[in-house]
């Protein structure tokens, strides 16, 4: 580059295209504002998770096994990313030529980046905690002393069933009779007794 005043430094460069995208980011989010349709409903502004329907309220507690699955997941992605520019070190033929010992110490020493890796995995693994548990349904047993044929001789017989509203008339009736009839007085329910010494 040259010297010269009127010529950008490479931080004036850097400050450029910061500006640069930045305005090409504030620019499309305003065009989508103002050219796209707005019509909201309930079934768009609904939460979406996966494709299922949301039951409930958001505060649930979650099983701690997906931030466990999520952590397994991230060390092993971002430790994996390490063995990228090893790849491209030991593949320069220069240093390789240099001193042949290069090739066989990245080799060895990416032996024991992954194998620390996959002791890991192993211990991860044996521990439970790549399985996904779901909950035992257990049938409650309750120690009463009621022969089991008491349960079926119940469960298997016949009930006769009768009209509910039949059962409605008459208690209307009856109730219809009293009411006329009976007037009560109101009354507390309780009424303390005290011995007199």
């Amino acid at each position: 580059m040259d010297d010269h005043p009127t010529q950008l430094s490479v931080y004036g460069y850097i400050l450029l295209m910061g500006i640069i995208g930045a305005l090409l980011v504030g620019v499309t989010i305003f065009l989508a504002k103002l050219i796209a349709p707005h019509k909201p409903n309930s079934i768009k502004e609904s939460t979406y998770e996966c494709g299922e329907e949301t039951i409930g309220t958001a505060w649930v507690q979650f099983n701690p096994r997906f931030y466990v699955i999520a952590l397994v997941f991230l060390l092993f992605d971002v430790e994996l990313i390490f063995i990228f520019p090893w790849s491209v070190i030991f593949g320069n033929e220069a240093l390789i030529t240099a001193d042949e010992r290069w090739g066989w110490f990245t080799m060895i020493e990416m032996a024991i980046f992954l194998a620390i890796l996959i002791v890991g995995l192993v211990y991860v693994w044996s521990r439970g905690d790549l399985n996904w548990i779901k909950p035992n349904h257990i049938k409650p047993t309750v120690g009463v002393n009621i022969p089991r044929e008491a349960y079926e001789h119940l469960n298997n017989a016949v009930y006769a069933v009768r009209d509910y509203r039949e059962s409605k008339a008459i208690v209307d009736e009856k109730y219809n009779d009293t009411a006329e009839t009976n007037v009560v007085k109101p009354s507390i329910g309780f009424k303390p007794k005290f011995k007199k010494s």
